[in-house]
C-alpha cells in the first residue's frame, strides 16, 4: 500500500469516529427534541434528520481526544448519548409545559375531563391544539437552525466523552421541571381567571335566584367564553412559549431560578 493510500486510509477513519461522536449526542437530542421527535414521524424520517444533523454540526466540532477503539466506542456510547438525552430532556419540557397549559385552561372552561392528560398520548383538545400550533410555530421560527447551534454550543459547555457532574445534572433537571410547569401555569393563567370570575359570577347569581337552574344557563356560556379566549390568546401564548424555548435554546444548561 502506498503512502497516500494509507494517508486516505488514515483520514477516512478519523472522519468516521469523528462524525459518528457526533452522530451519537445528535441521535438521543432528536429523539426527544419537539417537532423532529414526535412520535407521529416515522423512524426513517428520524433517522434522515439525525444525519442531517450530523453533517451539518460535525465539521464545527472538534475531534474526539480518545483514538478508536472498543473501550472507547463504549465510553463515547455512553456519555455522548447522555449528553444528547439532557439536550432533548430539556426541549421536550417544553411541550410538556404546551400540554399542562392546555390540561389547566380547558378544565378551567369544563372543556376537559379532570387529570385529562394522565395518560402518554390522550390530552383535551385544547391542549392539542396548542401543542400543534407551538411546534408548527417552532419550526416557522427556523428550530432546526436554532438546534444546530444547540448542539455545537453544548460542546463548549459539555466536552466531548466526559459526563457531567450528578449534582449538576439533578439541579438543571429539577431547574427545568419547575420552569416547565411555571411556564404551563402562566400560560393558562387567564383561563383560569376566567373560571374564577365565572363562578363568582355564578354563585352570587344562584344566592340572588335559588330557583334558577344556574349550571343549566352557565354551562355553555363558559364554554363558548373559553373557546373564545383561546381564540384571542393563543397567539400570545404561542409567541411567550417560543421565546421562553428560545431563552433554553441560547442557554440550554443555565439553571432557571
Amino acid at each position: 500500500m502506498t503512502y497516500a493510500g494509507a494517508d486516505l486510509l488514515a483520514f477516512i477513519e478519523a472522519t468516521l469516529w469523528h462524525g459518528f461522536a457526533v452522530f451519537l449526542r445528535v441521535g438521543a437530542m432528536v429523539a426527544l427534541m419537539p417537532a423532529f421527535g414526535e412520535t407521529s414521524v416515522p423512524m426513517r424520517v428520524k433517522l434522515v434528520v439525525i444525519v442531517a444533523f450530523t453533517f451539518i454540526t460535525t465539521p464545527a466540532i472538534a475531534a474526539p481526544d480518545l483514538p478508536p477503539s472498543a473501550e472507547n466506542l463504549i465510553w463515547l456510547a455512553l456519555s455522548e448519548t447522555l449528553a444528547g438525552l439532557l439536550l432533548g430532556l430539556g426541549l421536550r419540557m417544553f411541550v410538556l409545559s404546551l400540554q399542562t397549559a392546555g390540561a389547566i385552561a380547558a378544565q378551567s372552561t369544563s372543556l376537559s375531563q379532570i387529570l385529562g392528560v394522565a395518560a402518554a398520548e390522550p390530552m383535551p383538545a385544547m391542549g392539542y391544539v396548542l401543542v400543534i400550533g407551538g411546534l408548527a410555530l417552532a419550526v416557522m421560527t427556523g428550530l432546526h437552525v436554532k438546534a444546530a447551534q444547540m448542539v455545537i454550543l453544548s460542546y463548549e459547555l459539555l466536552p466531548m466523552g466526559r459526563f457531567p457532574s450528578g449534582d449538576i445534572v439533578s439541579g438543571w433537571g429539577l431547574g427545568q421541571i419547575r420552569r416547565a410547569f411555571s411556564l404551563a401555569f402562566t400560560l393558562a393563567a387567564p383561563f383560569v381567571i376566567l373560571s374564577l370570575l365565572y363562578n363568582l359570577a355564578l354563585g352570587a347569581i344562584n344566592k340572588a335566584m335559588p330557583q334558577l337552574m344556574v349550571a343549566f344557563v352557565g354551562a355553555p356560556v363558559i364554554t363558548a367564553g373559553g373557546l373564545f379566549l383561546l381564540f384571542l390568546a393563543a397567539p400570545i401564548i404561542l409567541s411567550i412559549w417560543v421565546a421562553a424555548l428560545d431563552r433554553l435554546i441560547a442557554n440550554p444548561f443555565v439553571v432557571p431560578p
